[in-house]
């Protein structure tokens, strides 16, 4: 099978670690701000330009996703407790 997509994020994660020694712990913030990056906010060609969760129908609305998505998960934690 062709794994491309996935070896490319596993070496952008690599590349991060050397950066970012925090990555080796596993909750480290990083990985999941890395995954949200890849899933709503990064598109990718081979998805027609779009990112992940639009292609599966979940729009993030808004010119800044990355605090669109900050405040949503803060309305969401909010509520949860």
């Amino acid at each position: 099978m062709n794994n491309n997509k996935m070896e490319r994020m596993n070496d952008e994660f690599r590349d991060r670690e050397k950066v970012a020694i925090d990555l080796q712990k596993n909750n480290s913030p990083l990985i999941n701000s890395y995954q949200i990056y890849h899933n709503y906010i990064r598109p990718y060609m081979e998805l027609d330009g779009k990112t992940p969760a639009k292609k599966c129908g979940i729009e993030v609305r808004g010119d800044n996703k990355w605090s669109t998505l900050i405040q949503n998960t803060s309305k969401v934690s909010r509520n949860s407790t």
